[in-house]
């Protein structure tokens, strides 16, 4: 991608469209995370709704050890969403451009040790299930709270019921039977097209990401997170270059330098 692009992208100056296309591409990463997760450890690490009710049923049945690692889960993906509030509080108050880059560089970074490391881990069975559960929970938070910065809460990436409802509604409004064709009657049904597109357009991001991250791991297994590691680092790569030559530009013109 241009460097220009990227500066829309994922840069300080947000648009509605730059919000809806950065939040279509991670719609499709996290939808590839979220099924390729499940392959790799039998759980959605993606949408904490059914996590936090699976808490409850393992604790009515007695099943105490799977409660706690539900509990775990869920306060991973808060502490994913805490650690996006945190470098972006950071940045913006040190007006850096990668105020939301640095976020998408450790989501990344994070899924290109999990790409190298996860074959290692998976001869240890015991090891692998918590540790992956808890990493893939917090790259889901960190990326959650991302794009929910960005677009002021408008658009969700990482769970589709949300999204989901939202285009139901606007389907039933579409397909409402307005007993006057005045579009100017107070009480004319009307749907709003291009929300119902941007969610139908995440939705259809999150299944093809999801897709292609359930083929990549059959096929790739754990390498198979290394392209998605590549995308996102390559998303907030500028924007983090950006701020390295304005701090050496700094540096040069102090006194001394």
């Amino acid at each position: 991608m241009p460097h220009n692009t990227l500066r829309q992208l994922v840069g300080t100056t947000r648009s509605v469209r730059s919000n809806r296309h950065l939040g279509l591409l991670l719609a499709f990463v996290a939808g590839a995370i979220n099924a390729g997760g499940f392959l790799a450890i039998q759980r959605y690490t993606s949408h904490m709704s059914g996590i936090v009710s699976g808490v409850v049923d393992d604790l009515v049945l007695g099943n105490i050890t799977l409660a706690i690692a539900g509990v775990l889960m869920v306060l991973t993906f808060v502490a994913g969403a805490m650690t996006t509030a945190i470098l972006t509080n950071w940045a913006r108050l040190r007006r850096l451009h990668s105020e939301y880059a640095l976020s998408l560089l450790l989501e990344s970074a994070l899924l290109l040790l999990f790409g190298l490391l996860g074959t290692y881990l998976a001869t240890y069975t015991t090891l692998l299930l918590p540790a992956t559960a808890a990493l893939l929970c917090f790259i889901m938070g960190l990326q959650n709270a991302i794009i929910t910065k960005m677009s002021q809460a408008e658009i969700r990436t990482t769970h589709m019921t949300g999204v989901i409802t939202d285009l139901g509604i606007e389907l039933g409004k579409l397909f409402y039977w307005n007993r006057s064709r005045a579009t100017i009657d107070p009480g004319y049904v009307r749907a709003n097209r291009d929300k119902l597109k941007i969610h139908a357009w995440l939705l259809g991001c999150f299944l093809g990401g999801g897709l292609s991250g359930a083929l990549a791991f059959k096929f790739m297994s754990y390498a198979a997170t290394v392209p998605f590691a590549v995308l996102l680092a390559a998303l907030a790569i500028v924007p983090v270059f950006d701020d390295i030559r304005q701090a050496l530009r700094s540096a040069r013109q102090r006194p001394g330098a």
